[in-house]
């Protein structure tokens, strides 16, 4: 086999990464270089972002370690069976190619993910060097975060976490049941331990010794996961439960879910459950609503007999079709719970709702102008000068929000 050059290697790992989905930068400490005695910044102007294909925007070198693995993931498209091009880096060309794309402006920081190789051991020991490397010899003040392997030494991953901003653990899939069949090699109880382990270690870290001292910030910017989504028969309800169990137990910044698409080899024989970034782009809004709009997951899920997600449309428009009978809301008097429960609105616009009709009784025209999307509001509210008239009653109401049927091409 040829030796890879650095940009070959580049070219194959950045896009093995794509598959992680874990990679926000938000809530990390503020650091910065100015002074002179250091590089780089995990916040402020002077980033240059790329846009992915799906509209995110990517300012972060996302790269893995090596894209070789010792594991047989059935949903993974760099399990050991798989036929994909591999590659390496050494610890020194991941620190080198940090610290160069950061210099160009490029990139605000680092996130490195690996496949598992010789051992978890093995593995996370050369990843908490390239950040150990970054930091201390390097002076590197960008943001970091390492996907974490579960079976790795605690000490390993005690390191790592004073190390980068961010720590990430895989739970996986939606259940213990569909790690067990498609990833045999992984443990869901040692993950959960590890996830449980990082939680207890940042909590310590927050606080001070007998002196008064603080100790080492410990992933100040709190831990997420990956959950592949598609890959089993797990409901939407099953997913988003799931979810809610690992917010409420250890405290994570964020659930990523990665829509699964079947990789195009005969041996891996999974399901195709429904369009895959449609379904996770619901799920996305849905675990918005119960995190930050007071649903519960029976209010979200439970008017389906499936329990899925409506395709179609927004998850908070589902449920407000489905109990017409709580509208029309007056915007001036209905209690912030409610206003919550509007479609169209969000959390911001409720705010300002809040705040103005204090003084005012708000028009029609206000709302569109504090950023609510009218055109879903519309037969929802009443207003000063507006009201929905029969909107609520009629049978076309649903039609209006759902994109019009297509043709498809014949040849």
């Amino acid at each position: 086999m040829a030796k890879l050059t650095l940009e070959q290697k580049l070219a194959i790992l950045s896009d093995a990464a794509k598959y992680d989905a874990s990679c926000a930068s938000s809530g990390s400490t503020k650091r910065d270089s100015r002074g002179g005695k250091s590089l780089g910044s995990n916040e402020g102007s002077g980033i240059c972002h790329a846009y992915a294909p799906d509209g995110r925007c990517i300012s972060l070198l996302k790269i893995l370690m090596t894209n070789f693995c010792i594991y047989d993931c059935t949903y993974c498209i760099n399990r050991a069976s798989s036929n994909v091009a591999r590659a390496r880096f050494s610890v020194d060309e991941v620190v080198k190619l940090t610290i160069e794309f950061y210099r160009r402006n490029y990139i605000e920081g680092l996130f490195l993910s690996s496949g598992i190789i010789r051992s978890p051991d093995a593995t996370m020991s050369d990843m908490v060097q390239i950040a150990r490397k970054l930091r201390k010899e390097e002076n590197f003040r960008g943001y970091i975060h390492l996907k974490t392997i579960p079976d790795a030494a605690p000490e390993l991953i005690e390191e790592a976490g004073l190390l980068a901003d961010r720590l990430s653990i895989n739970v996986e899939m939606p259940t213990d049941a569909a790690v067990r069949q498609h990833a045999p090699e992984k443990s869901p109880e040692q993950i959960r331990r590890a996830m449980a382990d990082v939680r207890l270690r940042k909590e310590a870290a927050k606080d001070r010794t007998h002196t008064g001292r603080r100790p080492p910030r410990f992933a100040p910017a709190g831990q997420s996961t990956q959950m592949i989504i598609g890959a089993d028969d797990a409901t939407d309800s099953t997913v988003l439960g799931q979810s809610t169990r690992l917010y409420s137990s250890y405290k994570l910044k964020r659930v990523y879910y990665s829509a699964f698409s079947p990789i195009p080899d005969a041996s891996a024989k999974l399901p195709l459950i429904s369009p895959p970034l449609q379904r996770e782009h619901r799920l996305y809004q849905a675990d918005w609503l119960l995190r930050f709009y007071g649903f519960d997951l029976e209010e979200i899920t439970g008017h389906r007999k499936d329990g899925n997600l409506d395709l179609d449309i927004d998850p908070k428009l589902a449920w407000a079709l489905a109990h017409r009978g709580l509208f029309p809301l007056d915007v001036n008097t209905a209690s912030r719970d409610l206003l919550l429960r509007i479609p169209g609105f969000g959390t911001k616009t409720v705010g300002r709702i809040l705040s103005t009709r204090r003084h005012r009784t708000l028009r029609y025209e206000d709302l569109a102008r504090m950023g609510a999307s009218m055109k879903k509001a519309q037969p929802f509210i009443t207003a000063l000068g507006w009201t929905p008239h029969g909107l609520l009653e009629s049978d076309t109401l649903r039609a209006r929000f759902t994109p019009p049927p297509q043709q498809m091409s014949l040849f």
